[in-house]
């Protein structure tokens, strides 16, 4: 099978699991595990930020990190598209007590504008307050859209001005890298906390990180505890996120071209109406009336592909390590045939 599914499904490379069996391990919680402090302090530097947090997954950061950053009753200023509104379980009401401010855009990114015209008047007793603006980089329901480095400057800078917290929810941060050509530390010197995602396009099996300041990070070691997420001897997959950072980078150019190939592909499929393709790894295309994302999805896999239905006509397919250059070829002549 072509699983286009999600980069979610990448299974460690042999070279991965080699360096995981041969790593040292020891007590997370008593601060003894050396590849867990290895790796927090990599991507601290990384980022040019003070500290990071290991953690078994991205709903996990990005809920420490919008615990840490509000009170119950605050509101957060995101995106309709956000991973934490959207896929989180209801995670900003249930753990934080927030409610959510949503932005409507075509492609979940929006501007410092948006952002001013949703920030409540402090004095106003009626209003929750306005404590925290999220975006996420890429946008996962954008169809891996990238932001505009410099709107995220004027956002910073109205945040900044207004007194909010400013977090970056980056699971998919090293595919908007790859594309913007920005390095990690001007992230780092943009926003107060970042989440970013081992376990997709880098190919580690499991885990996730928070960055940010001492005492977001502090705060953040506590909330990991409350939320079950303090593990004993996590160097095994800290190691796997040790490798996925030094050797599965530079590769993410490859799952670009695939996924632009797939783009190109499924516009020649007479079955789509509309393809929407962000510039980095995933497509997201809507079929026209008359066929479903079920059958469509029946269709294919009978030819050996694996997709994900995102509505009840529409689709994403998204490229990762795991899927080679010639799958990616035979999957658009199977497409383009359709």
């Amino acid at each position: 099978m072509i699983d286009l599914r999600s980069d979610t499904v990448t299974r460690p490379s042999s070279g991965m699991l080699e360096f995981m069996m041969k790593t040292s391990v020891g007590d997370m919680i008593f601060g003894e595990d050396p590849a867990v402090n290895e790796l927090e302090h990599m991507v601290a530097d990384m980022f040019g930020m003070d500290a990071a947090l290991f953690c078994p997954s991205g709903t996990m950061t990005n809920q420490i990190a919008i615990k840490a950053h509000t009170r119950p009753g605050d509101e957060v200023i995101c995106s309709r598209m956000a991973h934490i509104y959207q896929f989180e379980a209801g995670g900003v009401a249930f753990n934080s007590g927030a409610s959510v401010a949503l932005i409507d855009s075509e492609d979940g990114t929006f501007t410092a504008e948006d952002v001013r015209e949703h920030i409540h008047d402090p004095e106003d007793w009626h209003k929750a307050y306005t404590r925290l603006v999220e975006v996420e980089n890429t946008v996962n329901r954008g169809a891996g859209a990238c932001w505009d480095f410099n709107e995220l400057r004027r956002i910073r800078e109205l945040c900044d001005s207004r007194q909010l917290g400013y977090h970056l929810d980056g699971a998919r941060i090293f595919n908007a890298m790859t594309t913007d050509g920005r390095k990690p530390a001007e992230y780092g010197a943009l926003f107060d906390s970042i989440s970013i995602c081992l376990s997709k396009g880098l190919g580690a099996p499991v885990g996730s990180l928070l960055i940010g300041n001492r005492d977001i990070i502090q705060q953040g070691i506590r909330l990991r505890k409350v939320l079950g997420g303090a593990m004993r001897q996590a160097g095994y997959i800290a190691a796997a996120g040790i490798y996925a950072l030094k050797n599965n980078i530079s590769r993410m150019t490859d799952d670009h071209r695939n996924a632009a190939s797939l783009a190109d592909a499924l516009h020649q499929c007479s079955l789509t109406e509309k393809v929407n393709y962000g510039g980095t790894n995933m497509v997201i295309f809507t079929l026209k009336p008359g066929m479903s994302a079920i059958e469509f999805l029946e269709k294919i896999r009978a030819k050996g592909i694996l997709a994900l239905k995102t509505g009840e006509r529409s689709i994403r397919m998204v490229t990762h390590l795991d899927v080679s250059d010639g799958q990616v070829t035979k999957a658009c002549e199977i497409l383009a045939s359709l």
